[in-house]
């Protein structure tokens, strides 16, 4: 009996052991941290979301890296390269990682992701927007770069992707090299966001490492027309969780232009669009924006058009 009893205790060792083995990290690798409150993200991104703050220089386990934002921090080089920490569940960026490198030795670039969501195609976008849809050979040429951009900006759910692209067709028609039309101004309307203002080229091409105020026709570009749609929604704004919330309005707002009757028509674009992805239309959607939000808010800093958002308030 006693002999049993120890034979199965030992086979439930073995069992939980291999348990154990098969769910360590493969080829993990100990580093410090050099941050005293070190954002954890959910991608590679500055747009991705944190999902944990690690307080203090630590050792982490690093099971993988992988490329993403470019971020420098004072007295390292520029690096776009991101640790995978897999105890914490998110990412962080190898800056503030005890190494001289700009990527960690020794360490392997993670897998694709295993379960990518599906890209949106040119019939997609066709049954969504119908004669919106003007110059559908050039469409097809931005959609691989427009995809990417929407897996960088976590814009993975079909209320997101529905908010975005709504948006992008009423702004530019989905044409990632489109001028607004009888703008003449140095630093007007430019590409699938229609980035406009210097208050804007500035940020983007100090994000991005281009510069934009010396040559913002790359605003309008096929290398940089997406990734800048992408900053804008993402760091710009946060639009994403007003797009979760079903509220057409804030998302109207956050785009930077006057309510009016346009902010009915991209409702209705957006409404199209989750009928598509869903199948039907969920109630609750808000076309109209709160009060606060009715004046241009183009030139609100995040922080500004957020306070206003959240707490309400005039625009002065």
């Amino acid at each position: 009996m006693v002999k049993r009893v120890l034979s199965s205790v030992l086979a439930l060792a073995v069992v939980v052991a291999g348990s154990v083995l098969a769910t360590a990290p493969a080829h993990a690798a100990t580093f410090r941290t050099t941050a005293t409150n070190l954002n954890i993200r959910s991608d590679a991104y500055l747009s991705a979301s944190v999902i944990k703050v690690l307080a203090g220089p630590t050792s982490v386990e690093v099971d993988c890296q992988r490329s993403g934002d470019s971020v420098t921090v004072p007295g390292r080089a520029a690096t776009t390269w991101w640790a995978h920490l897999p105890a914490h569940g998110g990412y962080a960026t190898v800056g503030y990682i005890d190494t001289t490198a700009t990527k960690l030795p020794g360490v392997p670039d993670c897998p694709p992701n295993p379960n990518p969501p599906a890209d949106i195609k040119l019939a997609d976008v066709q049954a969504m927007f119908g004669s919106r849809i003007a110059n559908p050979s050039l469409v097809q040429t931005g959609l691989p770069s427009l995809n990417q951009a929407m897996r960088d900006a976590n814009i993975n759910t079909a209320y997101r992707k529905a908010a975005f692209l709504a948006t992008l067709v009423h702004e530019s028609r989905l044409e990632y090299n489109i001028r607004e039309i009888g703008d003449t101004r140095l630093y007007g309307g430019r590409g699938y966001i229609q980035l406009t203002g210097d208050f804007n080229y500035g940020p983007a091409g100090r994000y991005f490492g281009i510069d934009l105020l010396g040559n913002p026709e790359l605003a309008r570009s096929l290398q940089w027309s997406a990734p800048i749609a992408r900053w804008y929604w993402t760091v710009a704004r946060s639009i994403n969780p007003y797009a979760d919330a079903l509220h057409m309005g804030k998302v109207n707002a956050a785009i930077g232009y006057p309510a009016g009757t346009e902010d009915q028509r991209r409702c209705d674009s957006f409404k199209n669009a989750i009928r598509y992805l869903t199948g039907s239309v969920p109630g609750g959607i808000i076309c109209t924006r709160p009060t606060a939000l009715n004046g241009d808010t183009s030139k609100l800093s995040k922080q500004q058009f957020d306070a206003l958002a959240k707490e309400g308030g005039g625009l002065g």
